[in-house]
Order: structure tokens, then C-alpha cells, then sequence
């Protein structure tokens, strides 16, 4: 039953608080340990070195937001180069030359991608949050850019790994459906497509949703909430937080954050040093 305020009415009349996350958050519970450690541990245990493929995400990320903000007229793909350089930092690298070198590459990519763009085709949001409200939780999360075509939105994930993106990708993404829908409700405009724009190789890989899929997207989203309260209510009755926030180890362990603190991830997969998911990391 439903409540007044969106909320889930429970026995005695009193409203279930509604969960509020990110996709992120979300998804970080794929490892109950990781997401303790985020999330519940205060203070939150150090993480790990700085990774370079991190900078160099968050760099053309920045690139690319700062593009739409300079004049129409200065629009040009070597405009969107220059904001690399200006934002450009050196965290996790192995050294300056390094550095520069990944600096060189970010530039070429950026360029490259904004020569593709209509400078004057401005977009619905930039870094945009968008939210959304169910019986069960509240979402809410920044969008990277959100384009209108035809009358309809489409949300564009901007990504710099070394491995390009798929259709599959695009599909299975927790966090662009719920970016879709929450585009939908923020700006009142249809919205079922999602993009992964790959800046590296410039591929776009892209799914068109239906409003089951979504349904689907925000059901499993739900469905992680619940397992999420469930299992700080088991620890709030005594249980031990290891146990139920247990890790779930693979071949991910070696990227954690918080490897230092997790013996059974240590176990699982070997460390990387802060540069290895750089394309020219050799």
C-alpha cells in the first residue's frame, strides 16, 4: 500500500522510509564487503593509490562538460583539447612521462570526439541530475549529457577504457536505465534510448528500451534495496558485519579500493599497479 508520500505503508499505519541511493551505490553492493567499506564503516578505511585510468576518465569527462560551457563561436575540437590541458592532473601515474603521453591521448580523443558534435545542437542537460521516486526507493544520479532527437531524450555515457563498449553493455547498464527514467520525470520528455559513447575508439554502443525493460532495470534496483536494509538489519540484531557483508571475490578484487583490507580478495587476484588499465601501460 502506498502512502501520501510516496512511501511503502507497513503494519500500523506507519510509512516505510523510502532508500535513497545512487546507481553507484547500487551496484556497489555486487560486493556486500566493498559496499560496507563505502558506505557503513565510519571512518571509511584508506583506500588504495590513485588509478591513472581514473584521471584519465575524469579529465575528459571535465574536457567535454567544460566544451558546452565556452561561447558557440569557440566551439572547435581543438577548444575541447585545450580543456584537457587545462585540467589536466598527473594522479596515478607511474611517471611524467607517462603522464604526458596519456595527457597526448586524451587530447586526441576529446578532439576527435567533439568534431563529431554540432556545436549549436545544445544538449538537455550537461552532468545533469536526474532522480526518481518509487514505492521502495528514491534514485537519483548525474547524467554525463542528455541529448533531444526527434522529441525524445537519449542519455550519452561518456567512456575511456581500454575496452570498447557493446550493445550489451548499453542494455544490461543498472545505471543508464535508471538514468533514463530519470530523465523522463525530471524533464517530462520520453526517454528509452542510452548511449555509450567509447572516446578512445569512438564507437557508439546503444539499446533502445522498452518501458518493460525499464520496469525491469527499476525492479532489479528495488530488489537490491531490500537486500541492502536486510542486511544492515541483520547486523543491527547482532550479527557478525563480516559475515553478512561477506566479499565476493573474482577477478574484480585486483581493481578494489580497498584490497589492503580484504584477505579473501587478495587471495582471489593479483594486485595492479596504478597504471595498468592505461592502453599504453607497458
Amino acid at each position: 500500500m502506498a502512502g501520501a508520500d510516496g512511501g511503502q505503508m507497513l503494519l500500523g499505519g506507519m510509512p516505510r522510509r523510502l532508500f535513497s541511493c545512487t546507481p553507484s551505490r547500487l551496484t556497489t553492493f555486487d560486493c556486500p564487503r566493498r559496499y560496507r567499506f563505502t558506505y557503513i564503516d565510519r571512518p571509511t578505511p584508506p583506500k588504495g593509490p590513485p588509478w591513472a585510468h581514473n584521471t584519465v576518465g575524469s579529465v575528459a569527462h571535465l574536457a567535454l562538460h567544460r566544451w558546452w560551457d565556452v561561447p558557440l563561436r569557440e566551439r572547435t575540437p581543438a577548444a575541447a583539447a585545450g580543456l584537457v590541458d587545462r585540467h589536466w592532473q598527473t594522479d596515478g601515474f607511474r611517471d611524467p612521462e607517462q603522464s604526458e603521453r596519456a595527457r597526448q591521448n586524451v587530447r586526441t580523443w576529446v578532439g576527435r570526439y567533439a568534431a563529431t558534435l554540432d556545436p549549436a545542437d545544445e544538449p538537455r542537460g550537461v552532468e545533469r541530475t536526474v532522480g526518481m521516486r518509487t514505492e521502495r526507493l528514491a534514485a537519483s544520479g548525474r547524467v554525463d549529457r542528455i541529448d533531444e532527437r526527434d522529441g525524445a531524450l537519449v542519455i550519452v555515457d561518456y567512456k575511456t577504457g581500454r575496452r570498447p563498449t557493446t550493445d550489451d553493455d548499453a542494455r544490461s547498464s543498472l545505471a543508464l536505465a535508471l538514468y533514463a527514467v530519470g530523465a523522463q520525470r525530471t524533464l517530462r520528455t520520453p526517454c528509452t534510448r542510452v548511449e555509450l559513447h567509447h572516446l578512445p575508439s569512438g564507437e557508439v554502443s546503444s539499446w533502445e528500451h522498452t518501458p518493460q525493460s525499464l520496469e525491469r532495470h527499476v525492479g532489479r534496483a528495488e530488489a537490491t534495496a531490500d537486500d541492502i536494509e536486510a542486511a544492515l538489519d541483520t547486523v543491527a540484531s547482532g550479527a557478525s558485519p563480516d559475515q553478512v557483508f561477506a566479499p565476493v571475490t573474482g577477478s574484480q578484487c585486483s581493481w578494489c579500493d580497498f584490497r589492503r583490507h580484504c584477505p579473501e580478495g587478495q587471495r582471489a587476484a593479483p594486485g595492479k599497479t596504478p597504471w595498468d588499465a592505461l592502453a599504453d601501460a607497458d
